[in-house]
């Protein structure tokens, strides 16, 4: 509680809020007279606002901002119990190493890398004081398994627990996935699309209520009564600005704690934190108002480092980033992963209607016809992987103007990494490629292109490797495949599935070669209940058959049956 007197008339908290906001060295007092403030007075109660929120009498400063709190109130003005509280956050949070271990859960069926394991011990640490907070590690260092394994702890915290995931509809199938691989004992609620749940739906019933950061703009106000266990949002940049729609959706939802995950918590500017962590650190930072003026507009318009570095300290035991270089030794020189591109209703229905077309062909066939038809067969089979990467790559003008969520996915990709990050790009389809490289024209990101028709390929590999302005490698699955020493490149993305993984591992192979000291990321984009992952079931299941290099995508399909080809549909 903060009380000012002048004589016997007492000046109160609204008022004195008042003053410091019309910086007024007036302030009215209970009689309707007005009392003088000292300077002194004024910026001490400033600092005091500051930090704080005013409620009724009483500041109340977010004990997030422990480290404030020491500075800003003198210490005999502090309970024995704050100043004890303080002691304690300060104590942990100078040492990581200091932070208690936790075993891993007994329903994670993943072995947890050492840093993968401290990052559920933080998660553990930020809990046991129920702090929020933000993982911001690299993209393929594993957040998601980091975070079931925490979801999977808490069945020893809490009673209730339900908790909410929040995710891009991209993601949406790599949630799924992976919890269905490393904790498949957690119970799912999918909150999405045709397949959102009754009105009657029981949240308690379940340990993750999964959704889009779309579905959550109409179903925020019947979510909002429930208190969950945690609210988690991935690829929190989503929620950076707090005007937005989604921002102001997720804080109207109610839980114990919130954390927030980002390979990227800062894209543009400093002020992209601000959305971010009030979400998960309430009050951490301040109002916006307050953070653009004291943080955001220093650092970014005037590079005040001295600004830049007092935020690092106030924001730092809240964020936990592990690079690939700092943690380069261990992991394994190459990941693989799939990033899932749900199509859109326009681009599902076009789709559809190719497949069922296709499908009822080959059903009227008889089994001995069937490898006579195989260039009617591999032409249908071509168009349904070219709606999977974009309508638009259809011949005539059948699939003109409409969305690609490939293209749409891997832009985000790239916007988010190229700046830290050199990347390849590869396709089978030219025209695919053209599409891809009108969106980084217009987006302004430096890129090479090298197709089959590239006269001087070593200028364009040259251009790549050493021209810091070039981010990014355009190049034809074909025509680059073998040949090609691109080490600079770190992350590689395969657009479309092909159906020899030989072909796809060379291209992988053109960053992850001898001379890369980086860890490379390989990334398959793929659109679920399609083709692209019957491919790569096909891959699997035939992978005697694809490995032999002389085999042409004829004949792999001459090799099918009439059943082993049905099954590539749905």
């Amino acid at each position: 509680a903060v009380a000012v007197t002048f004589g016997k008339q007492k000046a109160s908290l609204k008022e004195l809020h008042k003053a410091v906001r019309n910086k007024s060295k007036y302030v009215a007092l209970g009689d309707g007279t007005q009392g003088l403030l000292p300077q002194e007075w004024l910026d001490k109660l400033a600092r005091y606002f500051r930090y704080g929120e005013v409620v009724e009498d009483s500041i109340r400063t977010p004990k997030t901002n422990f480290s404030d709190v020491a500075e800003l109130y003198d210490s005999e003005l502090l309970t024995q119990e704050v100043r004890e509280e303080i002691a304690i956050f300060r104590a942990k949070f100078a040492k990581f190493d200091s932070i208690k271990p936790v075993p891993v859960p007994a329903g994670l069926t993943a072995t947890l890398r050492q840093y993968q394991h401290d990052g559920l011990n933080w998660l553990n640490f930020l809990d046991d004081f129920n702090f929020g907070g933000c993982l911001a590690d690299d993209m393929g260092l594993g957040k998601t398994v980091q975070v079931l394994a925490f979801l999977l702890h808490q069945r020893t915290k809490v009673a209730q627990n339900t908790n909410l995931v929040v995710v891009p509809t991209s993601l949406l199938f790599n949630w799924q996935a992976e919890v269905k691989k490393f904790a498949p004992s957690l119970t799912v609620c999918l909150l999405h699309g045709s397949q959102r749940s009754p009105e009657n739906l029981n949240l308690s019933h379940y340990e993750i209520i999964l959704t889009t950061y779309g579905t959550l703009l109409s179903e925020a106000r019947r979510l909002k009564d429930f208190t969950f266990n945690y609210i988690v949002l991935d690829e929190s940049q989503a929620i950076k600005n707090p005007e937005s729609q989604r921002y102001k959706a997720v804080r109207l939802l109610q839980a114990r704690n919130r954390l927030v995950l980002t390979g990227t918590p800062v894209e543009n500017n400093t002020f992209d934190l601000y959305g971010q962590l009030s979400f998960a650190c309430p009050g951490l930072l301040g109002s916006k108002q307050h953070f653009k003026d004291i943080y955001s507009m220093p650092i970014d318009k005037f590079d005040d480092h001295r600004k830049a570095a007092a935020l690092q300290k106030k924001i730092n035991p809240f964020i936990l980033r592990r690079t690939k270089q700092q943690v380069a030794p261990e992991l394994p020189e190459k990941t693989e992963m799939v990033v899932y591109c749900e199509m859109g209703p326009k681009q599902r229905s076009l789709y559809d209607a190719h497949e069922k077309e296709l499908r009822d062909y080959i059903a009227g066939k008889k089994d001995a016809d069937l490898p006579h038809q195989t260039m009617h067969v591999l032409s249908g089979l071509t168009k349904l992987r070219q709606i999977c990467n974009s309508p638009a790559l259809l011949p005539q003008t059948q699939g003109n103007n409409q969305p690609s969520s490939k293209i749409e996915t891997l832009l985000e990709q790239i916007q988010s990494k190229s700046t830290h990050h050199k990347i390849l790009v590869f396709s089978q389809f030219v025209s695919m490629l053209e599409l891809i490289r009108t969106e980084l024209r217009q987006q302004g990101i430096g890129f090479e292109y090298l197709t089959g028709q590239t006269k001087d390929r070593a200028a364009r590999v040259e251009n790549f490797q050493n021209n810091a302005e070039v981010r990014v490698f355009l190049i034809s699955l074909k025509a680059g495949g073998t040949g090609l020493n691109l080490t600079a490149a770190d992350y590689v993305y395969l657009v479309d599935p092909w159906w020899n993984p030989a072909v796809e591992n060379q291209a992988i192979d053109r960053a992850h070669r001898i001379g890369q000291h980086k860890n490379v990321v390989a990334v398959r984009l793929i659109c679920p209940n399609t083709i692209e992952e019957k491919i790569m079931d096909l891959q699997a299941t035939k992978k005697e058959l694809a490995e032999d290099l002389i085999k042409t995508d004829g004949a792999l399909l001459k090799s099918l049956t009439k059943k082993e080809l049905l099954a590539l549909f749905r």
